[in-house]
């Protein structure tokens, strides 16, 4: 029996149908391609202190972003290095001993690792971060950081969680970054 021109051409459209399907990777790809790029770019402009649950920071206004150096933070109960605990607060709050040793033993040994780098950076100190948190007692703070000046990290700033100015227009608080050092 003979098929007509039209029974032909539908089996040739049905015979190319029923083959398994194939998946086009050239979008799949692209759309990758551009998600890469995106996360690459867009990484930069995140700044991340490091956090503690027994640390909540004081609030401030301030727009300063955070510079990547040591990290000195203090609680209520010890005092860490870089996430290492290296003091008691109830050990030094109590004693005559005007630096806290265990602080000062771990910065010289940062300062040993790290030369200054310019006699510009000599004069001015090396650069230290100090997270306290908000219910610490002034009295340890400045001991914390008069111990942070004998170790010659003179260039202290003070961590704090940055909130909103009320007399800034709120498009401008938009822009402003979420963490901030005060110094």
């Amino acid at each position: 029996m003979k098929q007509s021109v039209h029974a032909k051409r539908m089996e040739r459209q049905h015979r190319r149908s029923s083959g398994i399907p194939k998946l086009n990777l050239v979008s799949l790809m692209d759309i990758f391609t551009i998600l890469v790029f995106f996360l690459l770019v867009n990484s930069s402009d995140v700044e991340v202190l490091q956090s503690n649950k027994d640390i909540k920071l004081p609030e401030s206004i301030a727009t300063t972003l955070p510079a990547a150096n040591v990290v000195v933070m203090v609680s209520a109960t010890e005092v860490l290095v870089g996430g290492r605990k290296v003091a008691n607060v109830a050990d030094f709050i109590n004693s005559d001993d005007g630096d806290i040793q265990g602080l000062k033993k771990e910065l010289d040994y940062l300062a040993s690792r790290k030369p200054f780098a310019s006699d510009e950076e000599a004069e001015v100190g090396r650069e230290i971060t100090v997270m306290a948190d908000e219910s610490i007692p002034y009295a340890v703070l400045k001991r914390v950081m008069s111990t942070c000046a004998q170790t010659d990290y003179r260039n202290i700033s003070l961590a704090v969680s940055q909130v909103a100015d009320s007399s800034v227009p709120v498009e401008t608080q938009a822009e402003a970054p979420s963490a901030a050092i005060g110094g």
